[in-house]
């Protein structure tokens, strides 16, 4: 049971003048008392000389450790609160390095401290930690178990052989389980051990064939599965859940569908505690937020939705993605969600499921009343006898009607419109497009495409604040969901990789078209802009279309997939051959070829202007952008308007909140730049 008096608050925040954040904790019963101390950052209360605030961990410490350079990709706190796991990036080595810390005493433990970790998940009540260890492929196929304060040798639970097979691990929210996933291309399984005693070894609890994403959860006795897993011998194209009694007797264990199939709701992610079900849903392009009470009714085997009395969390308009947050407190009833828009900074919301109050409690306001000024509905005296940081968001038990934005979101100055393009095969590609309601004028507008396509992910849509300086210069953001990306299914990702990946390019050029076809971009004043695999996507798609793109942005790029992939030192996975061809295929080894940027570089003619920002540090070799930048140096007709710019950095800028900032201003600097040449 929890121990309520003493539940705590984890948090990060960054101190003045640091790089790099600090995490502390401090008592829920404290809270108030650390709002009104005097100086919080210190954590201390001088009035009453009380300690308030509690640091574990400083990550300007640990940069010292690493070479001046501090990412964290896992970082777990034991169930008793005494330990905290966390692997950073030793980027001399490239690879992640485990170690754990006494909270109690601020000391790092003397074991476990492993090289190359890729998962973990405490177990016995926090004196036991697995970890997964990748070998010199990063392929994850090692578990180990180590009892914390001991001196004997760490435990080998599992080492998988095959090449092709790869495993990874987490706890159940409850902490009685660790579930060990075991998958290749070919099959997907899944194991229990028990937490209680991490060395009694695995017990399988789900196998199917096919790669498939298979999360097991435990909850009051029974044990829930959410996967996309193929059904009777046939392929789904969205995932579902189903339940199983913990101590089932059959054999295989059998499965029962929580809910009867509906193909106009989807559901794109669960969350349990104690008492509620969360569901993430959609509904064709637009997202809802509902909690179910559990357990669910029992003697009915599949139940439509309506039937369990949903409680839905009011949302703004426009909504293109709800993130679960990590929800570690199993026995509370409020969940955290991240609610992201196009025309909205992501609101962070704590969600009471059990009775539908909610609180906004974090979310960017200070864009709203400048916002207001530029756009004429407010004055700058308004401003000065407001401060932008005194905002009161209310629980939904006290909107009143009215105008009050309770969400603070900026469709008072912007719009969000959706359209459907026919690409090139006569399949509908949504396009997103946001603009500024007052410089709106068709056929006047620069214009900036974002795409991906690649691993069924989702195209990020959300608000971004560095946009905003282009949004109030006229410019129109839009987002093409292309196939290959997520949203649309399993089916629309297949659609759009391997011998079919030219679909995912086709539908990144029709959308283009469609924007300057319809007037809602100039003509010679569309820029494209793509992140890793997105880089790939915008750079085929100047190889085909070179005079559609007036500029282009192309982040730490896949350029050379064909060289790539058949190199086989290089660190790749199952995933990148699933995604882009096996070389070893002949037919899949000339589509690589056909989609390659550099491969496809057409000779004496005129390309747009492009930047490319790449580290040393990244997982796409850096040599890919300069001998692409390279080869259309050489190969195209030379325009100083439209210069091929390579920006380098040693560091990963994706961490680094300075050079963040600094690659932003120039990538802006750069798109208007050239738009106004």
């Amino acid at each position: 049971m929890v121990d309520f008096p003493r539940r705590r608050l984890y948090y990060r925040r960054v101190e003045e003048g640091m790089q790099y954040p600090v995490l502390c904790r401090r008592l829920l019963s404290l809270n108030e008392e650390f709002i009104s101390s005097k100086s919080p950052a210190g954590g201390f209360d001088f009035t009453s000389g009380k300690r308030i605030e509690q640091k574990l961990l400083d990550y300007n410490q640990e940069a010292e450790r690493f070479g001046g350079y501090a990412y964290e990709e896992l970082s777990e706190v034991s169930p008793d609160h005494r330990f905290l796991a966390y692997t950073m990036y030793d980027k001399d080595n490239d690879w992640f390095k485990l170690s754990v810390r006494n909270l109690n005493s601020g000391a790092l433990c003397s074991k476990p401290q492993a090289d190359r970790v890729s998962n973990l998940a405490w177990a016995k009540d926090g004196q036991a930690l697995l970890y997964v260890v990748t070998d010199q492929y990063k392929r994850p196929c090692r578990i180990y178990c180590s009892m914390i304060g001991s001196t004997d040798d760490d435990a080998l639970l599992l080492d998988e052989p095959n090449d092709n097979v790869f495993v990874n691990i987490r706890h159940t929210k409850d902490f009685h389980f660790v579930t060990v996933n075991v998958f290749s291309t070919t099959f997907s399984k899944v194991f229990l051990i028990n937490a209680a005693d991490p060395l009694s070894g695995m017990t399988l609890v789900w196998e199917c064939e096919g790669l498939a994403h298979c999360v097991v959860e435990h909850h009051q006795g029974y044990l829930y599965l959410f996967t996309d897993a193929a059904r009777d011998g046939q392929l789904v194209d969205h995932h579902y859940l189903l339940c199983s009694p913990i101590h089932s007797s059959s054999s295989p264990r059998k499965w029962e569908s929580i809910f009867n199939d509906d193909q106009d709701l989807i559901v794109e992610d669960v969350d349990f505690c104690y008492t509620h079900l969360a569901l993430i849903i959609r509904e064709g392009l637009s997202f809802r937020l509902c909690s179910v009470p559990l357990p669910l009714p029992s003697g009915k085997k599949g139940f439509n939705l309506e039937e369990l009395n949903p409680r839905f969390l009011p949302l703004p308009k426009y909504v293109s993605q709800i993130s679960a947050g990590p929800n570690y407190d199993y026995k509370s009833s409020t969940m955290r969600f991240t609610v992201s828009s196009p025309v909205m900074p992501d609101a962070v919301v704590d969600y009471d499921l059990s009775n539908g109050k909610w609180n906004i409690i974090q979310q960017q306001n200070m864009l709203y009343e400048r916002t207001r000024i530029l756009y004429g509905t407010a004055s700058s005296t308004s401003v000065a006898n407001k401060s932008s940081n005194n905002v009161n968001f209310r629980s939904s038990s006290e909107v009143r009607s009215g105008n009050d934005n309770l969400w603070n979101d900026l469709t008072e100055f912007y719009a969000c419109e959706h359209y459907d393009v026919s690409s090139h095969d006569g399949v509908s590609v949504p396009l997103t497009i946001i603009y500024s309601h007052k410089h709106k004028c068709a056929n006047q507008n620069p214009g900036l495409l974002h795409g991906h396509g690649a691993y069924g992910e989702l195209l990020e849509k959300r608000w971004r604040s560095e946009l905003k300086s282009l949004l109030d210069r006229g410019w129109v953001i839009a987002y093409a969901d292309v196939r290959g990306g997520g949203g649309q299914g399993k089916k629309w990702h297949h659609n759009g990789r391997r011998t079919k990946k030219l679909n995912t390019i086709q539908d990144y050029l029709s959308c283009a078209k469609f924007l300057i076809e319809n007037e809602i971009v100039q003509d010679k004043k569309l820029a494209g802009w793509g992140y890793s695999a997105g880089g790939l996507l915008v750079a085929s798609a100047i190889n085909c279309c070179p005079y559609l793109f007036r500029a282009a942005v192309l982040k730490v790029p896949f350029l050379d997939p064909t060289n790539t992939l058949l190199y086989p030192v290089l660190p790749l996975t199952a995933a990148d051959f699933e995604e882009f061809g096996y070389p070893g295929d002949i037919d899949e080894f000339h589509a690589i070829r056909e989609l390659s940027p550099y491969e496809n570089v057409q000779k004496d003619v005129l390309y747009p202007a492009v930047l490319i920002t790449s580290s040393f540090n990244t997982r796409f070799g850096v040599w890919e952008a300069a001998k692409w930048v390279a080869r259309v140096r050489e190969r195209t007709i030379h325009d100083p308007n439209r210069p091929i710019l390579l920006n380098l950095t040693t560091d990963i800028v994706e961490e680094n909140r300075y050079l963040l900032c600094k690659e932003s201003a120039l990538e802006t600097a750069f798109l208007i730049k050239m738009m106004e040449s």
